[in-house]
């Protein structure tokens, strides 16, 4: 904005560092202590420091479930949500002693702190596994990547996904719409076997899950998935891949998603390799736009890939899965903390 509109803004509401802003419209609270000033604020509420509660304080309290639950309350509004002022202001809240405040907000900004140190080694493993997948794998238009493991010097193979993946199968590919309506059943109770959805890739693995019974598992024969096999979006956001880990189960594949397969190659080098910019960029490209965005089946498999040796491949393979224990451990470590926080919040605030 320009410095006319940056001082009239500040003559209403002035930002300064150890104030508390929060959203309002749309995105209602994920309130912010501000460590930092020089800027405007629009469509957000601003609680000035200085007043009978401690900001460090009041901080985690506006993140305690007393607030949130609160504000999911009182908020109004059609499509987008709205908190008002007076809601804001009417709020009452449970407060000790000025010290106590001061103790329970310096308790909470050392756990914050480790959360934020945590989070921030999470990003930098997240970075080196996007540089060792531009680093490991050949540029567009190259046949050897920039970095290589020991041992191995040969050109990698140019060719199509299609004769990489001899299996790239869906849902409907095991019957007409009726066949699949009589045979299979779902059920959100536990049953004999995973009916796997993109929303369980997405979310880790942890469920909430789908369920079919063992007739419907075995109608669906043509999609069964297993261990290390890859699913891709096709529709929507098209070009988001998932490796499928061992489960407890037997599985099977939900509408709305694409089953790829290898008999020849490494699944787990192919899984990153599809990651890599230039399989994305061939996708985008190859892409139909409409209400929703998809690719299909054939065009998938005219995207142009370039093959190292099996031996190579089983390698990069095998890199990558170690990276990426390594970074969903640290994902844990910091979800647990974020956790152990939320708990730390429901017992010392009223």
């Amino acid at each position: 904005i320009s410095e006319e509109d940056y001082i009239s803004i500040n003559k209403r509401s002035k930002v300064e560092i150890g104030d508390i802003i929060f959203g309002m419209i749309g995105t209602i609270g994920n309130p912010v202590w501000l460590k930092i000033d020089g800027f405007a604020i629009k469509n957000v509420a601003l609680l000035k420091k200085g007043g009978v509660i401690d900001n460090s304080f009041l901080i985690q309290l506006l993140q305690s479930s007393s607030f949130i639950k609160y504000i999911s309350l009182e908020n109004a509004g059609g499509t987008q949500k709205f908190l008002g002022l007076s809601q804001i202001r009417n709020f009452q809240l449970f407060s000790p002693s000025l010290p106590e405040q001061t103790a329970i907000g310096s308790f909470f900004q050392e756990i914050d702190q480790l959360i934020s140190l945590q989070q921030r080694k999470l990003e930098v493993l997240e970075e080196q596994n996007k540089t060792y997948l531009k680093l490991l794998f050949p540029a567009k238009g190259q046949k050897k990547p920039a970095l290589r493991f020991a041992g191995f010097e040969d050109e990698w193979k140019e060719v199509k996904l299609g004769e990489v993946f001899d299996i790239v199968t869906d849902y409907v590919a095991n019957g007409s719409f009726e066949s699949l309506r009589n045979n299979v059943k779902t059920y959100e109770k536990e049953n004999f076997a995973y009916m796997i959805r993109l929303q369980d890739a997405s979310n880790s693995w942890r469920g909430p899950w789908l369920y079919t019974d063992e007739k419907g598992y075995n109608f669906l024969s043509k999609s069964r998935l297993f261990k290390d096999d890859i699913l891709m979006s096709n529709v929507g956001t098209v070009g988001r891949f998932f490796q499928v880990p061992e489960l407890d189960r037997p599985m099977t594949l939900a509408p709305n998603s694409v089953l790829i397969r290898s008999t020849s190659s490494n699944n787990q080098f192919l899984y990153f390799m599809m990651l890599t910019s230039n399989i994305q960029d061939q996708i985008t490209m190859r892409k139909t736009p409409g209400v929703q965005d998809k690719i299909n089946k054939t065009d998938f498999k005219k995207v142009i890939a370039t093959l190292p040796s099996l031996t190579e491949q089983q390698t990069i393979g095998a890199f990558f899965q170690d990276l990426d224990k390594v970074i969903a451990k640290q994902e844990e470590k910091v979800n647990q903390l974020k956790e152990s926080k939320q708990t730390l919040l429901r017992r010392m605030f009223i």
